[in-house]
């Protein structure tokens, strides 16, 4: 059983991985009630902050933090930064007291309960090691000293993160090159039709897109492509996503997928009692979508620090199955979804993409699944409570962009 008494200060409850997830569990502990001891363990030397600003107002020079608004003292949350995890000793049975050990780099702390919220850490591209990567606070901070009018930047990936950096570059000055191997942007999260729709932004920002090819090398001033064409480059950014930050587990118990991601209940529960896990490195079960989700979008590590604290606490939460919503900001458009769609289910535009906005409809048997919804936040919030519902929609009044979607429903 994860579920503590919570009766003294004896019972402690420690969380490894001080990004939103974790935080937020901290956080709902506490405002929910729990009284015995609370640590939150992180890697880097920061306290926890937000990571989706790190690509737009960090780079963009309108802050310098994204520090998240929480007080952990007044909380009387123990934080201990700059400590990486190396491992853990699980306790022994028997539920409260049966302490176990996590390890770190600077010592080991005692738990009753842990909480697994690593996150994710950015794949790296062979052969790149010159190149930069954008996850932490302090990447972001050396990225944005870099850019310069007349900066030739490379970017690696067109995928959510890469479009928003480019943005940022290009609203620098830096002349951008963005290089994707798939043949549209956002290849494997959006259908190749959606994504050749969103290639158009690249050029009307002046920004050269070179979908189709590979990397082959980054070399001192240019980057070589499988084609054999190459780039000059000043400076590279590799953003070609991201995996699972749990190598730290091996040997521990607790059971990962083969893509390393924890593998939890519908209560985000690991297989190690008095052991959960929520965020970016999570593998979960969800009947909305008939499989195990893996997913590394802010909503997700939210709502899921949320749901550990309530498992935590032994209350009657529904299981863990939310709706999936992500947002990106990017050429000046906001680009919002919700759902999440199978390659066969049915597309439907509601409107055009030559459209200032637009969106796009997936269907199953004429259910709405997950909808894309560029610049029409009306579309993403009533598309967002009718996938929570399961809607059937008229597909003709649903295709029309003058036609509320929640007016849209068959029958």
């Amino acid at each position: 059983m994860a579920e503590l008494s919570g009766t003294g200060r004896t019972d402690r409850v420690v969380v490894v991985g001080a990004g939103l997830a974790g935080a937020q569990c901290a956080a709902v502990l506490r405002r929910d009630g729990w009284q015995g001891r609370i640590t939150l363990v992180g890697e880097e030397p920061h306290a926890p902050y937000d990571r989706p600003p790190l690509s737009k107002d960090v780079l963009l020079g309108r802050t310098d933090s994204t520090a998240l608004d929480l007080d952990f003292g007044q909380l009387d949350v123990e934080l201990l930064t700059g400590r990486r995890a190396t491992g853990l000793t699980p306790g022994g049975p028997g539920g409260p007291g049966a302490a176990g050990t996590l390890h770190t780099d600077a010592g080991d702390v005692r738990y009753d309960a842990l909480l697994i919220a690593t996150g994710s850490e950015p794949r790296v591209l062979p052969g790149a090691e010159r190149a930069h990567l954008l996850h932490t606070l302090d990447d972001a901070l050396a990225l944005r000293a870099l850019l310069r009018p007349g900066l030739r930047l490379v970017l690696v990936g067109a995928g959510w993160i890469g479009a928003e950096v480019a943005t940022a570059a290009r609203a620098a000055g830096c002349e951008v090159t963005v290089v994707e191997a798939g043949p549209a942007p956002v290849p494997g999260a959006l259908p190749t039709e959606v994504g050749r729709a969103m290639a158009a932004w690249y050029a009307g920002a002046g920004i050269e897109l070179r979908c189709g090819t590979g990397v082959a090398a980054v070399e001192p001033g240019a980057v070589l492509l499988a084609d054999g064409s190459r780039l000059p480059a000043d400076e590279v950014v590799v953003g070609i996503g991201a995996r699972p930050a749990t190598g730290w587990l091996a040997g521990t118990g607790v059971a990962l997928d083969a893509a390393g991601a924890v593998l939890v209940d519908e209560r985000l529960r690991t297989t190690v009692p008095g052991v959960l896990a929520a965020g970016d490195c999570v593998g979960y079960p969800s009947a909305r979508s008939g499989t195990r989700l893996t997913v590394q979008h802010w909503d997700h590590a939210l709502q899921s620090g949320e749901a550990a604290a309530a498992t935590l606490l032994g209350s009657d939460a529904p299981p863990y199955d939310p709706v999936q919503y992500f947002w990106s900001e990017q050429f000046g458009r906001m680009v919002q979804y919700a759902g999440r769609h199978a390659a066969d289910d049915e597309l439907l535009w509601r409107g055009s993409p030559d459209d200032a906005d637009w969106s796009v409809l997936w269907l199953r048997d004429g259910v709405l699944r997950a909808l894309l919804a560029v610049d029409r936040p009306r579309d993403l919030t009533q598309g967002r409570r009718l996938v929570e519902r399961g809607a059937v929609l008229d597909r003709a009044r649903a295709a029309d962009p003058a036609v509320p979607l929640k007016s849209a429903l068959a029958g």
